[in-house]
């Protein structure tokens, strides 16, 4: 298994125990990166993600990388694949660019075009899927400059602070409408 794959500005690598840390942990603590990532309020500590890593790691259905940025070889998010879905081979890809002072430089269009290619030539994937709350534009936007296309719409399928908001269907394939060949 390719253990890191290598773009012009973030590099992916497989996620470790001791990237781990009390700044990567303090990303699970933050409300509003979690409001998005996660859709559920609930902080997870360091230890909540060691063992979630340790569990993704035995059932081998999900897999996540550390999106590092090359210039500093610093830990900014995560991508995780999965779960796979073995028949259908099919996979959610959610990206998480937890250092907020990386925000908006477009190194998650990179990091996601990056995770594409580990969905389709490592984990054999055919279809990689996903959704998000329709006022978050910005991750609607990463996706869609990586190749992914917008699928559909669910009316009304999210409560957000108590309102209904709908959740936008994206998707990506290997070599179609994607950038990632």
């Amino acid at each position: 298994m390719v253990e890191s794959v290598s773009g012009q500005r973030v590099f992916l690598r497989r996620l470790r125990e001791e990237d781990i840390d009390e700044r990567f942990a303090s990303w699970f603590q933050n409300k509003e990166l979690m409001q998005y990532y996660r859709g559920n309020p609930k902080p997870m500590s360091r230890q909540d993600l060691l063992d979630e890593l340790l569990d993704f790691e035995i059932k081998r259905e999900v897999f996540v990388y550390a999106i590092v940025f090359a210039e500093s070889n610093l830990v900014i998010g995560t991508i995780k694949i999965g779960p796979v879905h073995a028949t259908h081979r099919t996979s959610d890809l959610v990206v998480l660019l937890g250092d907020v002072g990386f925000h908006g430089k477009g190194l998650a269009v990179e990091a996601i075009i990056q995770g594409n290619n580990l969905a389709f030539t490592e984990h054999n994937v055919r279809k990689l899927h996903g959704g998000m709350y329709a006022n978050n534009t910005a991750s609607i936007n990463a996706y869609v400059k990586a190749g992914w296309v917008i699928e559909g719409n669910l009316k009304d399928h999210y409560l957000a602070e108590g309102k209904p908001m709908d959740r936008v269907l994206v998707a990506c394939f290997p070599g179609k409408d994607s950038k990632n060949q």
